[in-house]
């Protein structure tokens, strides 16, 4: 049995490893997310027994209780927390992340100082790592969660000196580390490299606008994998260095992604403190910063314009997310189904506040997964749409990324609704989006407004196009 049980622990680790992998690939579609998400929780499971096993937990009932604290608090959130309220849930599990990562890293030093024994130096080099990743990780998500959650103001905040002022924290880290390296018994000094990590990640996300929310939380998931990665080399475990380089990479992958669906680079995101942060406010309707006109219509004349086409493209944005109108866009396109009207959905990678954030409400208003269509194989249908219907989004949709040079968006990938032969924008006014720039859309000749809440405006199509 004494043989067994390592070769076991060393076979779970194995299959849990396995589950992880599969989980991931299968969390790449909507359809199959759901079944993914508990094949990697199962292989966790196992992942946590082996590990009990294999330190020879003794104290099972502090074990259990922490598990039904957690599974209680989870099962709260799980049933309280709204679906456009999801983006400032991730930002927030990503921080407890990382600080579960760094309190490994505080513990296991603390353990080292009490124990008299010598600290080996890739554990000491692992550690810091860990507390520099994890504190970065930890405030630097909670702060993400007060922009979204509009605890703070979403917009930059800069102030004048701030990248020599990071340099200078950057620089006490580094010196602290160096000493703790030399000297690793220093209690003062590793407290201080903890508390100049917390301070880096406040200094890492308060410089960063709304509307790169997307590309931060997807930055901050990587790190909060890097860090698991990195407790793991401290308590030299090699399930979580796996599950943790498997978050790390696969973050990092869904960064670039964003990048590119902005047409920025990572750097600029981080650093040129861009985007207003905040869609509200605005001129009022038919109005807007040029002393273009644009076209207004009524519920009526739109449920007439849908009722009548042949093809409809509907285009969700933040502004639906805000006004929870998913349950009333899938109503519509239910009546619109039955009129015969083929009817899709456009997703671009950024819209909403996080990666996938459209895909997960129309989830939850059991939207068909094969109507949606990501942006690259959506883009070549716009001209054969009789109809796009754009609801609450802006810069995702916004043609001067295609035509002028000078917008600080040229460049950027966006939903060609523009190439359809009809255009209805559902929004509240003529307020610029989370980029801070007017919108071209909205002034073309085949763009025709639709002002009003989203979900009112599109329950006042429902009515209308059942009455056609």
């Amino acid at each position: 049995m004494s043989d067994f049980l390592p070769t076991g622990i060393q076979l779970t680790y194995l299959v849990a490893a396995s589950l992880f992998i599969f989980g991931l690939k299968k969390l790449g579609s909507p359809a199959t997310a759901r079944n993914g998400n508990v094949i990697a929780s199962v292989g966790m499971l196992l992942a946590i027994v082996a590990t009990m096993l294999d330190r020879h937990v003794l104290n099972y009932e502090m074990i259990l209780l922490g598990l039904a604290i957690g599974s209680g608090i989870g099962a709260i959130v799980a049933y309280k927390v709204q679906m456009t309220e999801m983006p400032q849930m991730v930002g927030l599990l990503n921080g407890l992340g990382g600080a579960a990562s760094a309190l490994v890293a505080v513990a296991e030093f603390w353990r080292l100082l009490d124990s008299g024994a010598p600290v080996p130096l890739d554990v000491n080099i692992s550690m810091l790592l860990d507390v520099l990743i994890g504190g970065v990780t930890f405030t630097g998500s909670f702060l993400a969660f007060a922009k979204l959650q509009g605890l703070i103001s979403g917009s930059p905040i800069t102030f004048p000196f701030q990248q020599p002022f990071n340099l200078l924290l950057l620089g006490a880290y580094l010196v602290g580390s160096a000493y703790l390296i030399i000297t690793p018994d220093s209690l003062p000094i590793f407290l201080g490299v903890v508390a100049v990590s917390l301070v880096l990640g406040v200094m890492f996300v308060i410089p960063i606008g709304g509307g790169d929310m997307p590309v931060v939380i997807s930055l901050l998931n990587s790190l909060s994998g890097v860090a698991a990665a990195a407790a793991g080399f401290v308590v030299m475990n090699n399930m979580l260095i796996i599950a943790g380089a498997l978050v790390g990479a696969s973050g990092l992958i869904l960064t670039e992604i964003m990048c590119k669906a902005m047409n920025r680079s990572l750097f600029s995101v981080l650093f040129s403190a861009f985007g207003t942060g905040s869609t509200s406010g605005g001129g009022a309707a038919g109005g807007g910063a040029t002393d273009q006109t644009v076209r207004s219509i009524d519920p009526e004349e739109g449920a007439m314009m849908l009722g009548y086409a042949r093809s409809v493209v509907i285009v969700p944005g933040y502004g639906m997310a805000v006004a929870q109108a998913q349950h009333s866009v899938r109503e519509l396109s239910d009546q619109l189904e039955k009129m015969g009207v083929d009817v899709k959905y456009a997703i671009h990678p950024v819209a909403g506040r996080m990666p996938g954030h459209m895909n997960v409400l129309l989830a939850e208003a059991n939207v068909a997964y094969t109507q949606l269509y990501d942006m690259d194989d959506i883009n070549p249908q716009f001209e054969q749409a009789d109809v796009a219907l754009v609801i609450g989004a802006n810069d995702v949709v916004n043609p001067a990324a295609r035509s002028d040079v000078n917008s600080p968006i040229y460049g950027m990938p966006i939903l060609e609704v523009d190439r359809a032969k009809q255009t209805i924008v559902i929004k509240r006014g003529m307020s610029t989006g989370f980029a801070g720039v007017d919108n071209e859309l909205f002034y073309k000749d085949k763009t025709t407004m639709l002002f009003g809440s989203a979900k009112d405006m599109v329950s006042k199509l429902v009515s209308e196009v059942k009455q056609l």
